[in-house]
């Protein structure tokens, strides 16, 4: 899974922010705010790497067991997914 080009993630006044880019400024009508962890979760999404791969990044970098990553991740995904942002 990879998220699609064409988005830009910044930290502005201490808030993660995605915001799209170009063709996407037009498609996308939106703008996401994350969380530190959903913020961790897009800056290694933006390589093609599997849920199995994130759980084990996730898990080495946060305090939190590999299920309950992994149902985080998955909830994630699925979100990511349903506003068609992965490639």
């Amino acid at each position: 899974m990879k998220i699609k080009n064409g988005f830009a993630k910044r930290n502005i006044a201490g808030s993660n922010i995605v915001v799209p880019v170009g063709k996407n400024a037009r498609e996308f009508n939106a703008m996401i705010t994350l969380n530190d962890t959903g913020s961790f979760l897009w800056d290694i999404f933006q390589k093609d790497i599997t849920i199995d791969e994130a759980v084990e990044l996730i898990t080495a970098e946060y305090d939190v067991s590999a299920d309950v990553a992994r149902a985080d991740i998955e909830k994630f995904t699925k979100l990511l997914s349903d506003n068609d942002l992965f490639e």
